[in-house]
């Protein structure tokens, strides 16, 4: 199964509302990055235990550590967990950074470092997130 299939499979298999919600923010965020690489990560490690929530990811970027290992990943995440939905925002540096632009305007939602976290799309300010998204994908095409 291709990753296009994958995540097919992981958005249909969401109950309502969520799956009309991780639908909606699918197409969002593929108009914000159009022909973007895709990428599904199920959430299992080597030995097929789950230890993370399926994503689907969006985008490519390579990821410097300390150590000087680097590594392929996407630039954005989006994932269902037990509450709602999660955007991930990756590879922005200054972890103050979201939360401070996009936190007050964004609506009902928990913003982390990386992480745009709330219950249903309808909570949120959609335009903010967009931005947020916007403004992280930027910053990982410029550095």
């Amino acid at each position: 199964m291709n990753e296009q299939e994958q995540i097919d499979e992981y958005i249909t298999s969401q109950p309502e509302p969520k799956r009309s919600d991780m639908e909606e923010l699918h197409r969002l965020i593929l108009q914000v990055l159009p022909g973007c690489k895709l990428w599904f990560d199920s959430g299992k490690n080597s030995e097929n235990k789950t230890v993370t929530n399926p994503t689907i990811g969006y985008g490519f970027q390579t990821i410097k550590y300390a150590d000087g290992k680097v590594r392929d990943f996407f630039q954005i995440g989006l994932s269902a967990n037990k509450t709602g939905i999660s955007v991930y925002i990756l590879g922005v540096n200054d972890k103050t950074y979201l939360v401070q632009t996009f936190g007050k305007e964004i609506g009902k939602a928990s913003v982390t470092g990386y992480c745009i976290r709330f219950k249903k799309l309808k909570d949120i300010n959609i335009n903010i997130l967009e931005a947020a998204i916007r403004y992280g994908v930027k910053f990982t095409n410029d550095n």
